[in-house]
Protein backbone atom coordinates (compact mmCIF):
# COMPACT_ATOMS: atom_id res chain seq x y z
CA UNK A 1 0.00 0.00 0.00
CA UNK A 2 1.47 3.44 -0.78
CA UNK A 3 2.12 6.44 1.14
CA UNK A 4 -0.70 8.43 -0.42
CA UNK A 5 -3.00 5.49 0.03
CA UNK A 6 -1.99 5.20 3.91
CA UNK A 7 -2.71 9.10 3.81
CA UNK A 8 -6.20 9.44 2.10
CA UNK A 9 -7.54 6.75 4.92
CA UNK A 10 -6.01 8.46 7.45
CA UNK A 11 -7.51 11.40 6.58
CA UNK A 12 -11.50 9.49 5.51
CA UNK A 13 -10.91 8.35 9.67
CA UNK A 14 -10.48 11.26 10.41
CA UNK A 15 -13.30 12.71 8.73
CA UNK A 16 -15.50 9.74 9.43
CA UNK A 17 -14.52 10.33 13.14
CA UNK A 18 -15.55 13.88 13.31
CA UNK A 19 -18.87 13.44 11.23
CA UNK A 20 -19.32 10.60 14.54
CA UNK A 21 -19.12 13.14 17.09
CA UNK A 22 -21.19 15.68 15.17
CA UNK A 23 -24.24 13.22 14.96
CA UNK A 24 -23.43 11.78 18.46
CA UNK A 25 -23.82 15.46 19.77
CA UNK A 26 -26.42 16.46 17.61
CA UNK A 27 -28.64 13.70 19.04
CA UNK A 28 -27.30 14.51 22.65
CA UNK A 29 -28.07 18.38 22.71
CA UNK A 30 -31.57 17.46 21.15
CA UNK A 31 -32.20 15.57 23.37
CA UNK A 32 -30.96 17.63 26.18
CA UNK A 33 -33.30 20.40 24.91
CA UNK A 34 -36.64 18.20 24.85
CA UNK A 35 -35.65 16.68 28.56
CA UNK A 36 -35.16 20.78 29.64
CA UNK A 37 -38.62 21.87 27.88
CA UNK A 38 -40.55 19.29 29.40
CA UNK A 39 -38.93 19.92 32.86
CA UNK A 40 -40.47 23.49 31.91
CA UNK A 41 -43.72 22.48 31.52
CA UNK A 42 -44.13 19.61 34.25
CA UNK A 43 -43.03 22.23 36.51
CA UNK A 44 -39.48 20.03 38.03
CA UNK A 45 -36.93 22.17 36.11
CA UNK A 46 -36.67 24.40 39.51
CA UNK A 47 -36.23 21.44 41.80
CA UNK A 48 -33.17 18.82 41.83
CA UNK A 49 -33.59 14.94 41.41
CA UNK A 50 -31.44 12.79 42.58
CA UNK A 51 -29.43 12.29 39.34
CA UNK A 52 -29.45 15.70 39.32
CA UNK A 53 -27.80 15.92 42.83
CA UNK A 54 -25.25 13.55 41.35
CA UNK A 55 -24.44 15.19 38.14
CA UNK A 56 -22.96 18.35 40.50
CA UNK A 57 -21.04 15.89 42.57
CA UNK A 58 -19.68 13.70 39.31
CA UNK A 59 -16.90 16.47 39.22
CA UNK A 60 -16.52 17.65 42.47
CA UNK A 61 -12.72 16.41 43.58
CA UNK A 62 -14.75 16.94 47.63
CA UNK A 63 -17.14 15.19 47.02
CA UNK A 64 -18.23 12.05 48.87
CA UNK A 65 -19.22 9.92 46.26
CA UNK A 66 -17.45 6.37 45.37
CA UNK A 67 -17.06 6.15 41.45
CA UNK A 68 -15.11 4.10 39.21
CA UNK A 69 -14.41 6.10 36.40
CA UNK A 70 -13.91 5.47 32.72
CA UNK A 71 -12.10 7.54 29.84
CA UNK A 72 -11.00 7.62 26.21
CA UNK A 73 -8.93 10.83 25.00
CA UNK A 74 -8.89 10.79 21.23
CA UNK A 75 -6.51 12.75 19.51
CA UNK A 76 -6.88 12.95 15.85
CA UNK A 77 -4.67 16.65 15.60
CA UNK A 78 -1.24 17.25 17.46
CA UNK A 79 1.21 19.52 17.37
CA UNK A 80 4.45 18.81 15.67
CA UNK A 81 3.72 15.49 14.36
CA UNK A 82 0.88 13.66 11.69
CA UNK A 83 0.45 10.99 14.26
CA UNK A 84 -3.23 10.68 16.21
CA UNK A 85 -2.86 9.56 19.20
CA UNK A 86 -5.06 8.29 21.81
CA UNK A 87 -5.14 7.74 25.83
CA UNK A 88 -7.53 5.60 28.09
CA UNK A 89 -7.50 6.13 31.59
CA UNK A 90 -9.07 4.00 34.74
CA UNK A 91 -9.22 6.49 37.85
CA UNK A 92 -11.76 4.94 40.97
CA UNK A 93 -12.75 7.66 43.38
CA UNK A 94 -11.95 6.29 47.19
CA UNK A 95 -14.27 8.24 49.90
CA UNK A 96 -12.89 7.19 53.02
CA UNK A 97 -15.28 8.39 55.98
CA UNK A 98 -14.51 5.85 58.83
CA UNK A 99 -10.72 6.13 59.61
CA UNK A 100 -10.05 5.69 63.31
CA UNK A 101 -7.18 7.57 63.91
CA UNK A 102 -8.08 10.96 61.85
CA UNK A 103 -11.29 13.07 62.32
CA UNK A 104 -11.42 14.08 58.87
CA UNK A 105 -13.30 12.30 55.83
CA UNK A 106 -10.52 11.63 53.19
CA UNK A 107 -10.64 11.66 48.58
CA UNK A 108 -8.32 8.87 47.37
CA UNK A 109 -7.39 9.09 43.95
CA UNK A 110 -5.49 7.01 41.39
CA UNK A 111 -4.81 7.40 38.05
CA UNK A 112 -4.06 4.34 35.62
CA UNK A 113 -3.45 4.89 31.98
CA UNK A 114 -1.89 3.39 28.67
CA UNK A 115 -1.04 5.91 26.08
CA UNK A 116 -0.98 5.31 22.68
CA UNK A 117 1.92 8.29 21.43
CA UNK A 118 3.49 10.11 18.61
CA UNK A 119 7.20 8.75 18.38
CA UNK A 120 7.99 11.87 15.46
CA UNK A 121 7.19 14.33 13.35
CA UNK A 122 5.44 11.35 11.19
CA UNK A 123 2.56 9.37 12.10
CA UNK A 124 4.37 6.41 13.65
CA UNK A 125 3.17 5.60 17.22
CA UNK A 126 3.91 3.50 20.52
CA UNK A 127 1.90 2.28 23.08
CA UNK A 128 2.86 1.98 26.35
CA UNK A 129 1.70 2.47 30.44
CA UNK A 130 2.11 5.55 31.74
CA UNK A 131 2.66 7.01 35.48
CA UNK A 132 0.61 6.21 37.92
CA UNK A 133 -0.66 8.88 39.59
CA UNK A 134 -2.70 9.56 42.91
CA UNK A 135 -4.02 11.74 45.38
CA UNK A 136 -5.51 11.96 48.82
CA UNK A 137 -7.04 14.51 50.21
CA UNK A 138 -8.12 15.19 53.71
CA UNK A 139 -11.76 17.27 53.56
CA UNK A 140 -12.63 20.18 55.85
CA UNK A 141 -15.08 19.65 58.88
CA UNK A 142 -15.35 23.89 58.75
CA UNK A 143 -17.54 25.16 57.35
CA UNK A 144 -19.98 22.54 57.20
CA UNK A 145 -20.64 21.12 53.35
CA UNK A 146 -24.09 20.22 53.92
CA UNK A 147 -25.14 23.80 55.01
CA UNK A 148 -22.83 26.27 52.87
CA UNK A 149 -22.83 24.24 49.59
CA UNK A 150 -18.84 24.48 49.91
CA UNK A 151 -16.21 21.71 50.65
CA UNK A 152 -12.55 22.18 51.01
CA UNK A 153 -9.59 19.66 50.98
CA UNK A 154 -5.76 20.08 51.30
CA UNK A 155 -3.33 16.99 50.95
CA UNK A 156 -0.16 15.12 48.66
CA UNK A 157 -0.06 13.97 45.32
CA UNK A 158 2.11 11.26 44.08
CA UNK A 159 3.49 9.79 40.78
CA UNK A 160 5.13 6.80 40.72
CA UNK A 161 7.37 5.98 37.94
CA UNK A 162 5.36 2.88 35.88
CA UNK A 163 6.04 4.41 32.31
CA UNK A 164 8.68 2.28 30.88
CA UNK A 165 9.37 4.52 27.90
CA UNK A 166 10.47 8.37 28.30
CA UNK A 167 7.54 9.34 26.14
CA UNK A 168 5.40 7.93 28.37
CA UNK A 169 6.73 8.58 31.88
CA UNK A 170 9.42 11.03 33.72
CA UNK A 171 11.42 8.00 35.26
CA UNK A 172 10.76 10.06 38.50
CA UNK A 173 9.53 9.51 41.86
CA UNK A 174 7.16 12.66 42.52
CA UNK A 175 5.30 14.13 45.45
CA UNK A 176 4.13 17.57 46.15
CA UNK A 177 0.79 19.57 47.64
CA UNK A 178 -3.07 19.04 46.09
CA UNK A 179 -5.85 21.07 47.30
CA UNK A 180 -9.39 21.60 45.59
CA UNK A 181 -12.70 23.18 46.66
CA UNK A 182 -15.90 23.61 45.71
CA UNK A 183 -19.33 25.70 45.99
CA UNK A 184 -22.52 24.12 45.49
CA UNK A 185 -24.60 26.37 47.17
CA UNK A 186 -26.14 27.67 43.54
CA UNK A 187 -29.41 25.64 42.48
CA UNK A 188 -27.90 23.51 39.00
CA UNK A 189 -24.69 24.78 39.69
CA UNK A 190 -21.24 23.39 40.77
CA UNK A 191 -18.08 25.78 40.01
CA UNK A 192 -14.54 24.54 41.81
CA UNK A 193 -10.78 23.86 41.36
CA UNK A 194 -8.71 21.15 41.49
CA UNK A 195 -4.46 21.81 42.39
CA UNK A 196 -1.11 19.48 42.21
CA UNK A 197 2.29 20.13 42.02
CA UNK A 198 3.94 16.73 42.33
CA UNK A 199 7.87 17.47 42.41
CA UNK A 200 10.49 14.62 41.52
CA UNK A 201 12.93 13.36 44.41
CA UNK A 202 14.18 10.35 43.31
CA UNK A 203 14.85 8.72 40.14
CA UNK A 204 14.56 5.27 38.28
CA UNK A 205 17.24 6.91 35.03
CA UNK A 206 19.99 8.19 35.13
CA UNK A 207 19.36 10.56 32.54
CA UNK A 208 15.85 11.39 34.08
CA UNK A 209 15.17 14.95 34.72
CA UNK A 210 13.94 17.23 37.33
CA UNK A 211 9.82 17.59 37.48
CA UNK A 212 8.01 20.30 38.92
CA UNK A 213 4.40 20.76 37.34
CA UNK A 214 1.75 22.90 38.57
CA UNK A 215 -1.62 21.12 37.26
CA UNK A 216 -4.87 23.14 38.00
CA UNK A 217 -8.36 22.19 36.45
CA UNK A 218 -11.02 24.36 36.66
CA UNK A 219 -14.11 23.21 37.05
CA UNK A 220 -17.94 24.37 36.00
CA UNK A 221 -21.02 22.10 35.97
CA UNK A 222 -24.67 23.19 35.36
CA UNK A 223 -27.50 20.70 35.27
CA UNK A 224 -30.59 21.17 32.79
CA UNK A 225 -33.18 18.21 34.82
CA UNK A 226 -33.47 14.65 34.33
CA UNK A 227 -29.78 14.58 34.70
CA UNK A 228 -29.04 16.38 31.73
CA UNK A 229 -25.70 18.57 32.36
CA UNK A 230 -23.56 20.56 30.63
CA UNK A 231 -20.12 21.53 31.70
CA UNK A 232 -16.07 22.48 31.32
CA UNK A 233 -14.31 20.29 33.59
CA UNK A 234 -12.10 18.15 31.75
CA UNK A 235 -9.10 20.48 30.59
CA UNK A 236 -5.85 20.62 33.43
CA UNK A 237 -4.18 23.49 32.69
CA UNK A 238 0.23 22.98 33.37
CA UNK A 239 2.83 24.72 34.20
CA UNK A 240 6.15 23.46 34.36
CA UNK A 241 8.57 25.84 36.68
CA UNK A 242 11.51 25.12 35.52
CA UNK A 243 13.38 27.22 32.92
CA UNK A 244 12.27 26.58 29.38
CA UNK A 245 9.56 23.86 29.85
CA UNK A 246 6.32 24.10 28.38
CA UNK A 247 3.45 25.49 29.53
CA UNK A 248 -0.23 24.11 27.95
CA UNK A 249 -3.93 25.77 28.88
CA UNK A 250 -6.19 23.66 27.16
CA UNK A 251 -10.53 24.61 27.34
CA UNK A 252 -13.57 22.27 27.12
CA UNK A 253 -17.39 22.00 27.01
CA UNK A 254 -18.66 18.97 27.11
CA UNK A 255 -22.52 17.49 27.85
CA UNK A 256 -23.76 14.07 29.21
CA UNK A 257 -26.62 12.77 31.49
CA UNK A 258 -26.68 10.58 34.88
CA UNK A 259 -28.89 7.71 34.71
CA UNK A 260 -30.38 5.93 37.38
CA UNK A 261 -30.49 1.94 37.40
CA UNK A 262 -31.10 -0.51 40.04
CA UNK A 263 -27.39 -1.12 40.37
CA UNK A 264 -25.29 1.64 40.71
CA UNK A 265 -26.12 4.81 38.79
CA UNK A 266 -24.45 5.41 35.82
CA UNK A 267 -23.09 8.92 34.11
CA UNK A 268 -22.41 8.86 30.24
CA UNK A 269 -20.87 12.07 28.94
CA UNK A 270 -19.05 13.30 26.11
CA UNK A 271 -16.66 16.53 25.39
CA UNK A 272 -14.76 18.36 23.45
CA UNK A 273 -11.17 20.16 24.08
CA UNK A 274 -8.88 22.78 22.58
CA UNK A 275 -5.32 23.65 23.46
CA UNK A 276 -5.82 27.75 23.84
CA UNK A 277 -2.42 28.01 24.44
CA UNK A 278 1.17 26.31 24.23
CA UNK A 279 4.78 27.65 25.22
CA UNK A 280 8.10 25.41 24.86
CA UNK A 281 6.37 22.47 23.57
CA UNK A 282 7.07 19.40 21.64
CA UNK A 283 3.98 16.93 20.58
CA UNK A 284 1.34 18.49 22.39
CA UNK A 285 -2.52 18.09 21.19
CA UNK A 286 -4.17 20.50 19.16
CA UNK A 287 -7.76 19.49 19.61
CA UNK A 288 -9.21 15.71 21.56
CA UNK A 289 -12.52 14.40 22.28
CA UNK A 290 -12.85 12.69 25.20
CA UNK A 291 -15.59 9.43 26.16
CA UNK A 292 -16.39 8.92 29.28
CA UNK A 293 -18.54 6.18 31.49
CA UNK A 294 -18.67 6.62 35.06
CA UNK A 295 -20.05 3.50 37.16
CA UNK A 296 -21.44 6.13 40.57
CA UNK A 297 -22.14 4.56 44.24
CA UNK A 298 -23.67 7.09 46.18
CA UNK A 299 -24.45 4.66 49.11
CA UNK A 300 -21.10 2.58 48.97
CA UNK A 301 -18.39 4.53 51.81
CA UNK A 302 -15.17 3.21 53.04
Amino acid sequence: MGASSIQARSSNMKRATIAAVWFIGLAMFSRVGIARGQAFIDGSFGTETEEDHLAKEVEDPTAILTQLKFQDLYTPGNFQTKAETNTIQLRPVLPVTTFALLPFKQIIRPTFEVDTLATSSGASTITEFADMQLFDLFLSNWPDPSQTGFGWGLGPTFVFPTGRDPKAGKHAWQAGPAAAAAYRGIPHLMMGFLFQNPISFAYTNSSAKPQSQMEFQPLLTYTLGRGWYVKSADSTWTVNWRRGTSTTIPISLGFGRVWKLPGPELDTWVSGEWTAYQQYTDITPMYTVRFGITLLFPRLLL
